[in-house]
């Protein structure tokens, strides 16, 4: 990797890194944090939609082109059910971060790749028994270190549930969006499931009576933060990245997001690590390190990852 690649690298990882600390930090409801987070992405969006795509948009304002071709529906039917699957991601994963720790949200959550492979696997794609391999370790990993959480009691087995849903999800979203992508731009799409997710994540605030406003300084100062670390900053590097760097490399050093996500809830917050998870965790992230660099399910990744 050349030193901008690199540089590029490491801004993603810290950018996204930031969304467990920020979130565990705020007073605010985790399922408003997350409303917010796509409905500020979404105001951000529509502009860059009307600025890259504004001859398509004078068109359609013109009434000499619709909004959508007939060929786009079948994919946007698919990328509804994408960003419905984005915003059980959303609302699993960042509620998890209350619940649990950061350290154990965020490493349990990087196991999207695992159930990506278990889903080529369900759709008829071979892996290799290095697939197989890493899955089990990142499983026992996983169980090991919940069943520590079960013994300590509380709301910790919750979150580590909680979090494996936001994984699960997650693979569900990138699963969904291959197909989706098919005749549907970036931008678009982008707009589309950021609209979707943010009108879902609503109606669940809603139902829960969730509080949407009044919230103090310093859940303002996250919420903003989530809008330009992971929203903007840690996507606009990893698409940067991409176009330089292959997936697989950017797939691998995006798993130092669960350390640097526990470094800076311990520096935000004081939250320590339990030292007998740690061995848990590591093993959680050498797991999923072992799917990713084995290719199972990569195709997939790869394309919703520029998404």
């Amino acid at each position: 990797m050349d030193p901008l690649s690199m540089a590029a690298t490491l801004v993603t990882v810290a950018a996204f890194a930031a969304t467990a600390p920020l979130t565990a930090a705020a007073s605010a409801s985790p399922l408003a944090m997350a409303f917010w987070r796509n409905c500020l992405g979404l105001a951000v969006l529509v502009p860059l939609l009307l600025l890259l795509r504004r001859r398509q948009v004078a068109l359609v304002v013109r009434g000499k082109r619709p909004v959508l071709r007939r060929a786009q529906w079948r994919p946007l039917a698919c990328g509804f059910l994408a960003a419905s699957a984005l915003a059980c991601h959303f609302a699993a994963f960042m509620t998890s971060t209350r619940l649990t720790s950061v350290a154990m949200s965020t490493a349990l959550v990087a196991t999207q790749p695992v159930w990506q492979a278990l889903i080529a696997a369900g759709q008829g794609v071979r892996a290799s028994g290095r697939t197989w391999a890493g899955l089990t370790l990142a499983v026992v990993g996983a169980a090991a270190a919940a069943g520590l959480d079960l013994q300590s009691g509380g709301t910790a087995v919750l979150g580590d549930l909680l979090a494996v849903v936001g994984a699960i999800a997650l693979a569900g979203y990138t699963a969904l969006s291959e197909r989706a992508r098919a005749d549907v731009s970036t931008p678009l799409y982008s707009a589309f499931t950021a609209l979707v997710c943010s009108l879902e994540l609503l109606a669940l605030c809603l139902l829960a009576h969730v509080p949407l406003t009044g919230f103090d300084r310093s859940t303002q100062l996250s919420l903003l933060g989530l809008l330009f670390l992971p929203q903007l900053l840690g996507l606009g590097a990893l698409n940067f990245v991409l176009g330089r760097v292959p997936a697989t490399t950017v797939s691998v050093l995006l798993l130092l997001e669960s350390p640097i996500a526990a470094l800076a809830a311990w520096w935000m917050m004081g939250q320590g690590i339990e030292p007998a998870t740690v061995p848990w965790l590591l093993l959680i992230i050498l797991g999923v390190a072992i799917v990713v660099t084995s290719g199972a399910g990569l195709r997939r990744s790869r394309r919703a990852s520029v998404s």
